[in-house]
């Protein structure tokens, strides 16, 4: 079945203070993306239930916490969530080489975001 969660991201001011926390606190280990300021959170055995995620530098003092919901077509998952009565956030954005994201609000307000993983986005 889909439409899981399978990633969440935690914005702050100082990614680097964040993540020695996550290390001293939890065990996480964590890898640059690339030259970015986001870092792959690996948050324990994969063979266990969890999620892994990130953390990432902030981009607006508002910006919260968000988990991520893989989808298999990010455009119909578009059309759903404003169907549903969720609002697109931000626009369809690529990661070049991993897939697809948008950010939209539910309902009540909170933020989440839609992954679909396709390698060919640029």
């Amino acid at each position: 079945m889909g439409n899981r969660i399978t990633h969440f991201e935690i914005p702050c001011d100082e990614p680097e203070k964040t993540i020695e926390f996550f290390k001293k606190a939890f065990g996480w280990t964590f890898q640059q993306f690339g030259t970015e300021q986001y870092w792959l959170a690996m948050t324990g055995d994969p063979k266990t239930p969890g999620i892994d995620g990130a953390i990432m530098k902030k981009m607006n003092p508002g910006q919260p916490v968000a988990n991520s919901i893989n989808v298999p077509n990010i455009d119909a998952a578009m059309l759903e969530i404003e169907k549903a009565g969720g609002t697109l956030v931000t626009p369809k954005m690529p990661i070049p080489t991993v897939g697809w994201l948008v950010y939209f609000k539910d309902p009540d307000g909170n933020i989440h975001g839609a992954w679909q993983e396709d390698r060919n986005a640029k």
